[in-house]
């Protein structure tokens, strides 16, 4: 019978090695398990929305005066102003005015939370990142609630959270005659954005409304929500809809007062 017998030199050749081996990969799975989860901020997923919600009645397509922050290639190249004057101004470490203006409904709109998103993107290398994804077809109840949620970190930063608007400012949302006369052409505005003239429930407006970078699931989510809020006519939109009014050439005649009078007037 042949027997085999390692020294206790050879045994120790043989084993340390494994022990190394099984320590090491113990601690790269407790290193794996209690390193942070947090994902760094992208434009697409965490910036974006906050430029809508905050920043894009000034910080639009349409300014002359000022950058488009809706355009990633122009936040990245205005990235560190934009951490300076929305984190170090406002924090006191800068010299140039804080943005939003200091004590301004947008300053107060802009949680701590969000600047400090803000900073950490542009400090983590301000990444284009990928849009949330569109995640296929959505009742009427689920559009209602997406877009509600749109709605409080886009919308109500001008039209205010109870769809009220500001007088002379920013139209109301609630019961108006404008949107409820034409759905079609309230798709359009959010797809296309409007400037000019206004009437609604019989006060006028002429402010800027932006163009706001939202996918088809995003403005059929929003406007559902709208209609079916703040004592509207309850219509629904679908993608579907959104799809084809991109196709459509942008209305740049349409009126400013709803063709006939509404139950909304």
């Amino acid at each position: 019978m042949n027997t085999f017998a390692l020294k206790p030199q050879r045994k120790a050749r043989f084993i340390l090695p494994g022990i190394l081996i099984i320590t090491g990969m113990m601690l790269v799975n407790a290193v794996a398990q209690t390193a942070p989860t947090n994902q760094a901020p992208t434009y697409l997923r965490d910036i974006q929305p906050i430029f809508m919600g905050n920043c894009s009645s000034c910080h639009n397509q349409q300014s002359r005066f000022v950058y488009n922050w809706l355009d990633y290639k122009t936040a990245y190249s205005d990235r560190w102003e934009i951490r300076r004057r929305i984190w170090d101004s406002w924090k006191g470490d800068y010299y140039k005015e804080a943005m939003p203006i200091a004590n301004s409904p947008e300053s107060q709109a802009l949680t701590k939370e969000q600047r400090t998103i803000v900073r950490d993107w542009v400090d983590s290398g301000a990444v284009c990142g990928v849009a949330p994804a569109n995640d296929g077809f959505k009742t009427k109840s689920e559009r209602i609630e997406l877009g509600r949620r749109l709605f409080g970190s886009i919308c109500a930063a001008c039209h205010q959270p109870s769809g009220q608007g500001r007088p002379n400012v920013f139209p109301p949302l609630a019961g108006s005659d404008f949107l409820n006369a034409d759905k079609n052409r309230a798709i359009k505005i959010i797809i296309h954005g409007r400037q000019g003239e206004v009437i609604v429930n019989g006060a006028k407006f002429n402010q800027n409304m932006p163009a706001f970078p939202l996918n088809d699931q995003d403005i059929a989510n929003v406007l559902t929500f709208v209609y079916n809020s703040f004592g509207n006519s309850g219509l629904e939109v679908t993608p579907e809809e959104v799809k084809t009014a991109r196709s459509q050439p942008q209305d740049l005649s349409a009126p400013a007062v709803p063709a006939a009078k509404s139950a909304f007037e």
